[in-house]
């Protein structure tokens, strides 16, 4: 690293007539000696590349052999194979008549299968040989396995892409009997979708008793209203997905769940309280109290949950689930539930749901209630996308208005905690919506409200308009108002704050560096070295194979989103480089060379520098692997 800290000044004294002179406006201001041009940058990194290896993590593959997962679960065995590989069967056309009609559903008339022998015999497609599965499997990536450190044992057993920490002589997966004595385990999953409660969804089954009635109240041209605890009556979860504490049974009435009729009993965990029958009024609802506080935005794709469990340990107060879609959660998707998972260092957490009827939203609010720990629940009226938009959800709820309020009112009405709301100035760049909207929201229910001061039209191609912010605080007053846009130094959040908001929520700025938030509480601007972010990738990468798994899906989903994240960070200007305090969100870094090689490798926005960072935490790529940013800014237009 020390060697491309001393030759950087060098290499770009040839350079100095593109990148040395004046610089264009909307460009970070460089120091003139780290500035260079495009064709000399890209060649300080290829040589130095060849002269350094990218991979931190050894790597055992000296035969350049595919590292690529194999077929191996998939291989047949070879016995009958034919020369060119395949079995006799696949030679032959796979085409059979088909004798009787296949039964519908999961798993029907499925084989009992005995350890001892496989019914599928030589057609089985997965190996049954521990060894045989270990010789084709392809290199480890990495000499350790975060697993096996961090908790004493790896649930992934020889499929993990770092077995050899793990793995005894005959393939047996080893204990450390130590850690697990402690108790080191991993966290539980909070907020996960029981197996039950997914079929009851899928089958639409799930009961919403408190949602009909205040869609009827709707329908009827009535807002839905208080109403006395005998007429909605409140149980437990849906069977199968019960609260958590002691399991026990009771007689009480169902009010998420299925067509059981009330008189039957239905199995409940702890002691029957005030809470399972008594409906909370408005006022008795649990108040969200996060003013002054560091909010982190949801963020789409990159707003992960080992994303979120770096920006706590940097200082973040309270965050929030990427945008799930509402109809999805109601279908019981997996994926969209794996969006409102939630870590135990996430004391303030909510989840964002997004939608564009009444009837899905309140819904699924009821679904929420019953079913997910949460803070507070946040409504996606801000999202830009066409995709969202054209059905009537996001920013077209601003428009609306008759929509939103049954949306907020009925959400209001099942939630036992606070409803939010996020919404941007408006849809239009130059005709601002959010002043006429915010005291109707007070009047609403709304707790709390978030503005993202831009329109759907302007997006990121101009600087968020805090003057309109500080005027709509006076109209949403006495509603706390957060503020959000274009704040990436504790400077920005000063100015913020002396609009009057509440508090302000950060999105790109965490982004671009997640330390941000450990600045605005220290009022200090941090010159962290490219070894330390380094390191924080490395947590991430750890924090990914925990949540995800160190197989090799889990392996590769890390690599996907913590390269999507690098497409952000490569847009921070390290402070020692800058020739002033601080770096703007909507300047555009010009070509430099760093302090050091790493550095260096860090400014690049070319996708495949980003894949060679990733191999130095994850190990080499698949072969033919390709990424492109799922999000690709006009923030420099």
């Amino acid at each position: 690293m020390a060697e491309g800290t001393a030759e950087a000044p060098l290499e770009n004294g040839g350079g100095g007539d593109s990148g040395a002179g004046a610089l264009e406006r909307g460009v970070a201001p460089i120091k003139p000696q780290y500035l260079t041009t495009k064709e000399q940058f890209h060649q300080f990194l290829e040589a130095k590349g060849q002269e350094k290896p990218c991979r931190e993590t050894e790597v055992g593959d000296s035969a350049g052999n595919d590292l690529a997962e194999p077929e191996a679960k998939r291989i047949r065995l070879e016995d009958g194979q034919t020369e060119d590989g395949q079995t006799e069967e696949a030679a032959e056309p796979r085409e059979q008549p088909q004798t009787q009609k296949r039964a519908r559903g999961q798993n029907k008339g499925r084989p009992h299968e005995s350890a001892a022998k496989c019914f599928f015999g030589d057609r089985c497609r997965f190996l049954h040989d521990v060894r045989r599965y270990l010789e084709t499997k392809p290199a480890d990536l990495g000499p350790r396995c975060v697993l096996f450190q961090t908790f004493g044992r790896c649930p992934y057993g020889v499929t993990c892409r770092f077995a050899g920490a793990h793995l005894g002589p005959e393939g047996q997966n080893l204990v450390q009997e130590e850690l697990a004595a402690r108790g080191a385990q991993p966290p539980p999953v909070r907020n996960g979708l029981d197996k039950a409660l997914q079929q009851q969804l899928r089958k639409r089954e799930v009961l919403f008793e408190r949602a009909e009635q205040a869609l009827r109240r709707f329908s009827q041209g009535q807002p839905p209203g208080p109403t006395p605890a005998a007429a909605v009556p409140e149980g437990t979860a849906a069977e199968g997905a019960p609260r958590q504490g002691n399991c026990g049974a009771q007689q009480v009435p169902t009010g998420l769940g299925t067509s059981t009729p009330p008189s039957s009993p239905v199995r409940t965990c702890g002691p029957l309280t005030d809470e399972d029958v008594v409906r909370l009024r408005p006022c008795e609802k649990k108040r969200l109290d996060i003013r002054g506080k560091l909010y982190l935005a949801p963020l789409t794709t990159c707003g992960n949950l080992p994303f979120r469990r770096i920006c706590k340990r940097f200082g973040a107060d309270v965050t929030c689930g990427e945008m799930a879609v509402c109809t999805n959660l109601l279908q019981g998707q997996m994926s969209e539930w794996a969006l409102l998972k939630r870590h135990q260092c996430e004391d303030v957490f909510g989840v964002q749901l997004e939608g564009a009827f009444p009837d899905t939203m309140t819904k699924c609010a009821e679904l929420l209630s019953r079913t997910v720990e949460v803070d507070f629940v946040d409504i996606n009226v801000g999202c830009p996308i066409d995709l969202v938009y054209k059905k009537g959800g996001g920013c077209a709820l601003m428009n609306r208005s008759t929509k939103f309020q049954q949306i907020v009112r009925g959400m209001n009405q099942v939630l036992d905690v606070p409803l939010t709301v996020k919404i941007r100035t408006g849809v239009q760049e130059r005709v601002n919506l959010a002043h006429r909207l915010l005291p109707e929201l007070r009047d609403w229910g709304v707790a709390l409200v978030t503005l993202h001061g831009r329109s759907r039209e302007q997006r990121y191609t101009k600087l968020a308009d805090w003057q309109y912010i500080e005027e709509c605080v006076k109209a949403a007053s006495p509603m706390p108002l957060f503020g959000n846009g274009d704040i990436l130094s504790f400077e920005d959040a000063n100015r913020a704050m002396q609009t009057g908001v509440a508090g302000i929520m950060i999105a790109r700025g965490a982004l671009l560096k997640p330390w941000l938030f450990t600045e605005i509480k220290e009022q200090r601007h941090w010159d962290i070295s490219s070894s330390e972010r380094l390191d924080i990738l490395r947590d991430f990468t750890n924090y990914g194979l925990e949540h995800w798994g160190s197989d090799t899906q889990g392996v590769e989903k890390t690599r996907r989103f913590l390269l999507e994240w690098l497409s952000f960070l490569c847009r921070y200007v390290p402070v020692g480089l800058l020739e002033r305090l601080p770096q703007r969100i909507n300047e555009r870094p010009p070509y430099y060379l760093g302090r050091d090689y790493l550095e260096t490798l860090m400014a690049s926005q070319k996708a495949a520098d980003w894949i060679r960072i990733s191999e130095m935490l994850l190990g080499p790529v698949p072969p033919n692997f390709v990424f492109l940013p799922k999000h690709k800014a006009n923030a420099y237009k």
